[in-house]
C-alpha cells in the first residue's frame, strides 16, 4: 500500500508539473479556446440578455435605405442620426452610447457637424466614441466632444487567436479613457455605484465576457427603421416603432452591415458586430453576471489531487478492464468540472486539467502493466547491493558462476582511507557519522564505476576497487589514476560542505598499485563474494598508508605510472621498502590529469631527491628547504636533517618505513 502511495504521488507529481510547464507555457491555449467555445455555447443560448440593453444597427438594409430613398452615400450625413437620438430622447433612454467615429469634419460642411452636436446635446445622457491606439489617442470632433456627456474607447484587441472573449475596461489601467460599455455603465448607475476595483478581473486586468443569447446577441433595432420613426414624429405622424422599447434602456449605436469592416469573430459568433462586445461588457457590468478566472493556486492543487487519484485507482486495479474503467471515470473529469465551474461562474482551466490526467492515466497502465519488468529490476537492483552490475550481467549470462573460484589477471588495484578517521569518528553523534559516511562514500563511488572500477567492497571508511576485472579493460591504470584525481577533487569540492555539517576537515589517502593477483568468487558455498587477494593488493594498501610519511594524498606504484603511460601529473617520490615487504618499490605522487599544470617545486624537489639517494643529505636539504610550504619536501627535509647527524655506514637510497 505504501509502495502504490508512493508510485501515486510521483506520477500525479510528475503528470501535474509536465501539464503546468505546457500552460503556464501557453501551448495549451488553442486547445483551452475550444473547450471555451463549447462552455459558452452551452449556456449562453440558455439564459437571456439583459432586456435593458439595447442595440441599434445599420446594417445592410439601412444603407441600402440610406442610399435608395434618401439619396445618401456614405458616409452619411451626420444630421441623419439626429432623429434617430431624438428617438432615443422621446422614449427615456437611461444612455446612449456611440460605437461610430467621428474624427474627421463633415463632407457635407460645418452645418452638417453643428447639427449633429445639437442632437447631442438635447438627447440626455451621451457617450461619444474616441480610439485609444498605440499611436496615441484620436479624439473625435469639437462638436461631438463638447456636447458629450462622456468620451470612451471603442477599441480593444482581441486574444492572440484573434477571438474576443475579453473586455478592457480602462485603457493602459487610466480609468479617464473607460470602454464604451464601462462609460455607459458609469453614467447610468452613477460613479460611486460603478466601482470597478471590485470586478474579477482577469491576470491581464482585462473583463472575461459573459456571453447570453442566441449567438451572444442583445434586442436589436435597424437604424434605418429608428430614423424614420424619429422622421414621423418630428412631422407630427405615428412612427412604425414607438420610442417606449428605449424606455429607461442603455442604447448602443453600432455597424453590422458587412461593408462597414465591424464584424469581430467572437466564442458564439465568427461575425458578430462590433458594437456587440460593449453591449456584452455593459449587460455583465449592470447585472453582475461575471466571469472570474480560476486561481492558479486552486487549479494545480486540484488538478494534483485528481492526478494522484487517478493513478492511485488504476495502480489498485487487479484486472484491465478495471483499468479501463477507471480511465472512462477520471478522463472526462476535468471537462465536467470546466463546465461547472462556467455555470458557477469561473473559468477553469480544462485543457491544464485534462494533459495532466491523460498524463497520469497513461503512465498508470505503463507502471501496472509492467509488473514482470518491474519485478526483475527490483531483483537486479538488489543483487546490485552485493555485486557489481558486470558480474550480475555475466551470471545472468552463464549461472555456471555462482560457484566458487577465481583467476590469475593484472588488476590495477584501488585503496582509499579517510585521514584520521578514527580519531573524531569518536567525536561524531552516530547519526552526522552515518551522514557523513553514506555522502562521502555515494561521491567516490559513483566515480569509480563511472571509470569502470568495480566496487570490491566497504571496510568502515575505507574503499577498495579494482580495474580489468570482471571485464577486460587494456586502459586499466589509466583509468584508476583518473578516478584517483577526480575523487580527491570531488572531495576538495565537498570539502567545506562537509566541515560545516560535522566540523571535521575531511581528507582521504589513497594507494594504487598494478600487478597480477587473484580474483574471483571467494568465501563459503552458502555466501561469497567476488574479491581480489595477493600481494598487488597488500601493496595497494601499504601505499595509501605511505602518503603518512610524505603527507600526501595519492601515491601510486611504478607499475601503475608506467602502465597509465606516464602522461599524468606527478613526480617520483621515492625508491621506499614497506612494512612487510623486502622489495623496494618506485613510488610516484599523482596530482592531476594528463596536461595538468606541474608542480613549482618540481625541478628542485627532483634535483633534491636525486642528491639524497646519493646520500649527499646537506646538499639536498638545502634544495628541499627551498620549499618549505611542499609537504614532500618539508618531510625529505627532516629526514635529511636526521641522517647529516647519524650518517649510516651504507646508504642505499631507499626510504624505509618502520609503520604501515
Amino acid at each position: 500500500m505504501n509502495m502504490r502511495v508512493l508510485q501515486s504521488l510521483g506520477i500525479g507529481g510528475g503528470a501535474l508539473g509536465v501539464a503546468a510547464a505546457l500552460w503556464l507555457g501557453g501551448a495549451l491555449d488553442r486547445f483551452e479556446a475550444s473547450t471555451w467555445a463549447w462552455r459558452v455555447n452551452a449556456f449562453a443560448r440558455r439564459r437571456a440578455p439583459s432586456p435593458n440593453v439595447k442595440v441599434i444597427l445599420l446594417d445592410q438594409a439601412s444603407l441600402d435605405w440610406g442610399s435608395k430613398t434618401m439619396g445618401w452615400s456614405w458616409p452619411w450625413p451626420r444630421e441623419a442620426y439626429a432623429p434617430l437620438l431624438d428617438v432615443c430622447r422621446r422614449g427615456g433612454a437611461k444612455v446612449v452610447a456611440f460605437d461610430i467615429l467621428f474624427t474627421e469634419p463633415s463632407v457635407y460642411g460645418v452645418a452638417d457637424d453643428e447639427a449633429l452636436g445639437a442632437a447631442i446635446r438635447h438627447a440626455g445622457p451621451f457617450v461619444g466614441a474616441s480610439f485609444y491606439g498605440r499611436s496615441g489617442v484620436t479624439p473625435p470632433i469639437p462638436a461631438v466632444a463638447t456636447n458629450a456627456t462622456a468620451l470612451a474607447n471603442v477599441g480593444d484587441e482581441p486574444d492572440p487567436d484573434g477571438v474576443f472573449r475579453r473586455a478592457t475596461l480602462f485603457r493602459g489601467g487610466d480609468r479617464r479613457a473607460p470602454s464604451l460599455g464601462t462609460a455607459a455603465w458609469r453614467l447610468g448607475v452613477g460613479t460611486a455605484a460603478a466601482d470597478a476595483r471590485r470586478l474579477p478581473l482577469d491576470r491581464s486586468g482585462r473583463l472575461i465576457l459573459n456571453f447570453f443569447g442566441t449567438n451572444g446577441l442583445h434586442a436589436s433595432f435597424s437604424a434605418a427603421a429608428v430614423i424614420q420613426s424619429g422622421m414621423r414624429l418630428a412631422a407630427g405622424e405615428t412612427p412604425a416603432l414607438a420610442p417606449s422599447v428605449f424606455s429607461n434602456a442603455y442604447v448602443l449605436v453600432g455597424f453590422s452591415a458587412p461593408g462597414l469592416m465591424d464584424l469581430r469573430p467572437t466564442p458564439v459568433s465568427r461575425v458578430a458586430p462590433g458594437v456587440e462586445i460593449h453591449a456584452t461588457a455593459l449587460d455583465n457590468l449592470l447585472t453582475g453576471r461575471l466571469l472570474r478566472d480560476a486561481s492558479r493556486t486552486g487549479s494545480l492543487l486540484a488538478v494534483g489531487l485528481l492526478a494522484f487519484l487517478a493513478a492511485w485507482c488504476v495502480l489498485s486495479a487487479r484486472r484491465a478492464a478495471h483499468s479501463a474503467a477507471f480511465i472512462a471515470l477520471f478522463l472526462p473529469v476535468p471537462l465536467a468540472v470546466g463546465f461547472a465551474a462556467y455555470a458557477a461562474g469561473s473559468w477553469w482551466p480544462v485543457m491544464f486539467g485534462l494533459t495532466a490526467m491523460g498524463l497520469a492515466l497513461l503512465a498508470a497502465v505503463i507502471v501496472s502493466y509492467a509488473t514482470e519488468g518491474r519485478q526483475k529490476a527490483f531483483i537486479k537492483s538488489a543483487f546490485r547491493c552485493y555485486l557489481g552490475e558486470e558480474v550480475i550481467d555475466q551470471i545472468l549470462a552463464d549461472p555456471s558462476r555462482l560457484s566458487l573460484g577465481g583467476e590469475k589477471r593484472e588488476l590495477t588495484v584501488f585503496f582509499s582511507d579517510i585521514e584520521k578517521f578514527s580519531s573524531f569518528s569518536e567525536r561524531l553523534d552516530p547519526a552526522a557519522l552515518t551522514s557523513l559516511l553514506n555522502d562521502y562514500l555515494t561521491d567516490m563511488s559513483a566515480i569509480i564505476t563511472e571509470e569502470g572500477g568495480y566496487l570490491d567492497k566497504y571496510i568502515g571508511d575505507a574503499i577498495v576497487a579494482f580495474w580489468n576485472a570482471p571485464v577486460s579493460q587494456p586502459d586499466h591504470a589509466a583509468r584508476a589514476c583518473r578516478a584517483a584525481v577526480r575523487c580527491q577533487r570531488k572531495l576538495a569540492e565537498r570539502r567545506a560542505e562537509f566541515e560545516r555539517r560535522t566540523g571535521v576537515v575531511l581528507r582521504a589517502r589513497i594507494g594504487l598499485n598494478t600487478g597480477e593477483a587473484t580474483v574471483g568468487n571467494m568465501g563459503s558455498r552458502a555466501r561469497f563474494n567476488y574479491t581480489v587477494l595477493g600481494d598487488a593488493a597488500n601493496l595497494a594498501s601499504r601505499l595509501e598508508g605511505a602518503n603518512k610519511a610524505f603527507g600526501t594524498y595519492a601515491m601510486v606504484s611504478e607499475a601503475t605510472w608506467r602502465s597509465a603511460g606516464g602522461v599524468f601529473a606527478g613526480r617520483e617520490l621515492a625508491r621506499l621498502k614497506v612494512v612487510g615487504r623486502q622489495t623496494p618499490v618506485r613510488v610516484y605522487e599523482l596530482t592531476g590529469l594528463p596536461g595538468d599544470a606541474a608542480l613549482a617545486c618540481g625541478e628542485a624537489f627532483a634535483e633534491g631527491r636525486a642528491l639524497f639517494e646519493e646520500g649527499r643529505f646537506a646538499e639536498a636539504l638545502a634544495r628541499f628547504e627551498r620549499w618549505p610550504d611542499d609537504p614532500p619536501s618539508r618531510a625529505y627535509a627532516a629526514k635529511c636533517r636526521g641522517l647529516a647527524e647519524r650518517a649510516p655506514e651504507a646508504w642505499s637510497g631507499i626510504w624505509e618505513l618502520s609503520e604501515k
